[in-house]
C-alpha cells in the first residue's frame, strides 16, 4: 500500500464536476507495417505492456471518515475490457477530426471506483495512421511520471514490472489498520510542523529580501495579481482541444541565437499568442498576464508514479508589441521565478499540501469552481516536459507523434503544454468550450509567435517541415 502525498492529495480532492483533474497523453503511430492490423490485435499485443506498467493497476481506498489521503492499492490484474477502448475518427480524418475526438473525451471525469486510466484506440485517421488517447488522472502521475510511463511502454521489447507496490498483509484494508497507520501518519505529520513553520519563515524572508534587492520592474506583474483576461472565467464542464508540431531544431536554434533557454522561447512564444488573443477578444494587453509553470522536484527517470513538483509562477510580457523585448523580459521573469523558487525551497509548497484536511478540502474546491470569476494565482498553466528521446516502436508500428496535456484548473480556461519527441516539440492546448471559438486559433497563434521572433532575430522564417507529422489543421 501507498499513501497519497500532499500534491497527489490536492490533484484528487480539487477536481470537481466542471474541473477534471485527468492527463492525456496522445500517440500517433504509422500501422502500414503491422500486417493485419485491427484493434483485437492491438488488444493482444498491449495486454503485457500495460501489465508490465504496475501503476495501472492501482485503485484508491478511502480511509473510514476521512482520517486521512486515501491510499493505493494494486490490483493483480488489469481490466481490459473497461479500460481499453475503440473509438473512431470522423472523415477525412485529420488532425482537426483527431483533435475534436480528443476534446470529447477530455469531458468526462474517470471513475473513482476502477483504477483511474482509460485507453482510446482511434481509428479512422488518413494514411494508415492509429492513435492512442492515455486518459490518466494527475493523482497518479505528474509530467515526468508520466513521460517515464510512455517511454517504457514504447521500448521495441517487452517491458520489465515497473512500479510494483509492496505486497500487502491480509488485514491491511480492514479499518482498524487503515486507521492505526492513518495515526501513525498525523502523528509524524505533527512532530514535523514545527521545523516545516520555520523553514517556511525563512524562505519568505529569504524571497523578500531578495525581491527588495532586486527593486521594482514596471515589466513584471505583481505575484499573486494576475490581471483580468478573457482566458479567466468561472470553467465549463466541455472541454477542446488542438495540437500542432514544431521541429525541435527550430526552436533550440532560436534560443541559441538569442541566448536564452529553451524555456525562455516557449513562454515568450506563449506570451505573443496570448497577446494576439487577449487584443482579439479582450480588445487590449494592457497588462503583463502570470503563468503557473509546474517544475519538478524528483526528475528520477525510473520514478513511474506521484506527483512531485511545485509551481513558479513566472510574468508573461503580453503588453509588449516587441518580439525580442518580450523574449528579454521573458528570460529576466523566468530567472527570478527560479531564483524565488530555490529562495523558498522547492519542497515547501508540497511540504504543506499534505496538511490538506480530506473531509473539507473537496467542499471547498467545489465552491470555488463555480464561484471563481478569475484566477487568485495564475493566469494559465503552460508545462514544458521532456519527453522519449528515443523514437518508439511497438511490433512494427512508428511511433510518429506524442502529445500530452495537463488538466485546466478554477478560473483558468486554457493550458498550454509543450512536450520534446526526438526531433520534435509537440505544442497541445486544452480549453473549456467558453474560452476560445475554436481551439485551433491558439495553436496557429503560438506558431505565428514563434515565426514572429524568428523574422525579429534575423533568423529564416520558413519552419522545418516536420515529416512524419499530420498535416496542420488551422482555425476556421
Amino acid at each position: 500500500m501507498k499513501r497519497l502525498n500532499g500534491v497527489d492529495a490536492m490533484m484528487l480532492y480539487s477536481e470537481t464536476p466542471e474541473i477534471h483533474m485527468h492527463t492525456l497523453k496522445i500517440g500517433v503511430l504509422d500501422v502500414s507495417n503491422v500486417e493485419g492490423y485491427d484493434f483485437e490485435l492491438f488488444r493482444t499485443l498491449a495486454r503485457a505492456r500495460l501489465h508490465a506498467l504496475a501503476p495501472l493497476r492501482y485503485q484508491l481506498i478511502d480511509i473510514p471518515w476521512k482520517f486521512h489521503h486515501p491510499m493505493w492499492v494494486q490490483n493483480d490484474e488489469i481490466d481490459l475490457d473497461y479500460h481499453l477502448r475503440r473509438a473512431q475518427v470522423a472523415a477525412p480524418g485529420g488532425r482537426r477530426e483527431l483533435d475534436q475526438l480528443i476534446g470529447r473525451i477530455a469531458s468526462t471525469p474517470l471513475a473513482r471506483d476502477r483504477p483511474l486510466w482509460e485507453m482510446y484506440i482511434a481509428e479512422g485517421l488518413a494514411d494508415n495512421r492509429i492513435a492512442i488517447i492515455h486518459k490518466v488522472h494527475h493523482v497518479l502521475a505528474d509530467g515526468v511520471a508520466s513521460a517515464n510511463q510512455l517511454a517504457m511502454a514504447l521500448q521495441p521489447q517487452e517491458p520489465q514490472v515497473g512500479g510494483q507496490l509492496d505486497a500487502m498483509p491480509a488485514n491491511a484494508r480492514t479499518p482498524g489498520h487503515l486507521l492505526m497507520a492513518a495515526g501513525r501518519d498525523h502523528i509524524r505529520l505533527i512532530r514535523r510542523l514545527p521545523r516545516l513553520m520555520n523553514e517556511t519563515v525563512t524562505g519568505v524572508r529569504r524571497v523578500r529580501r531578495r525581491a527588495s534587492e532586486r527593486g521594482l520592474n514596471p515589466d513584471l506583474a505583481r505575484n499573486f495579481a494576475p490581471p483580468p483576461s478573457f482566458i479567466n472565467h468561472v470553467v465549463t464542464p466541455g472541454r477542446r482541444f488542438a495540437t500542432a508540431p514544431l521541429a525541435l531544431a527550430d526552436v533550440k536554434e532560436t534560443a541559441k541565437h538569442l541566448g536564452v533557454t529553451l524555456n525562455d522561447i516557449v513562454l515568450a512564444t506563449a506570451a505573443g499568442a496570448l497577446r494576439t488573443l487577449q487584443l482579439r477578444y479582450d480588445k487590449k494587453a494592457d497588462f503583463p498576464l502570470i503563468a503557473g509553470v509546474p517544475v519538478s522536484v524528483d526528475t528520477s527517470p525510473q520514478r513511474l508514479v506521484g506527483n512531485e513538483f511545485t509551481y513558479m509562477t513566472p510574468s508573461l510580457p503580453v503588453h509588449i508589441d516587441d518580439p525580442l523585448e518580450r523574449v528579454r523580459i521573458t528570460a529576466v521573469s523566468t530567472a527570478i521565478a527560479k531564483e524565488n523558487n530555490q529562495l523558498l525551497g522547492p519542497t515547501l509548497i508540497p511540504s504543506w499540501l499534505s496538511y490538506l484536511p480530506p473531509a473539507t478540502t473537496p467542499r471547498i474546491f467545489r465552491m470555488q469552481a463555480r464561484r471563481v470569476e478569475s484566477a487568485t494565482v495564475m493566469n494559465l498553466t503552460i508545462s514544458n516536459v521532456p519527453g522519449p528521446r528515443e523514437r518508439g516502436f511497438i511490433e512494427g508500428a512508428t511511433v510518429d507523434e506524442i502529445y500530452s496535456v495537463g488538466p485546466i484548473v478554477a478560473g483558468s480556461g486554457m493550458n498550454i503544454t509543450v512536450w520534446s519527441y526526438v526531433d520534435q516539440l509537440s505544442i497541445s492546448v486544452l480549453t473549456d468550450d467558453r474560452t476560445l471559438d475554436d481551439p485551433h486559433e491558439a495553436t496557429d497563434a503560438l506558431l505565428e509567435s514563434f515565426i514572429e521572433i524568428r523574422r525579429a532575430a534575423g533568423l529564416p522564417v520558413a519552419l522545418t517541415p516536420v515529416k512524419t507529422a499530420m498535416p496542420l489543421a488551422h482555425a476556421t
